[in-house]
C-alpha cells in the first residue's frame, strides 16, 4: 500500500531564461512538504543554456 503524505512533486522553471526570449527551457523537478511549505518555491539552480546560476521558481 503506498504512503499517503504531504510531500508533493513541483516543477521548477528558470525566470531569466523565460524572459531572454531565447529558445528552449530550464525546468527541474523536485519534491517539497506541503504542510510546511505552504508559499511557492524559489531555489538558486544551474541553467545550461544560459551557463549561470539563476533563479527557478515553482509553476503550476
Amino acid at each position: 500500500m503506498a504512503k499517503k503524505g504531504n510531500r508533493v512533486q513541483v516543477i521548477l522553471e528558470c525566470t531569466e531564461h523565460k524572459n531572454s526570449g531565447q529558445a528552449g527551457t530550464s525546468r527541474y523537478i523536485t519534491t517539497k512538504n506541503r504542510k510546511n511549505t505552504t508559499e511557492r518555491m524559489e531555489l538558486k539552480k544551474y541553467n545550461p543554456i544560459l551557463r549561470k546560476m539563476t533563479v527557478h521558481k515553482e509553476i503550476k
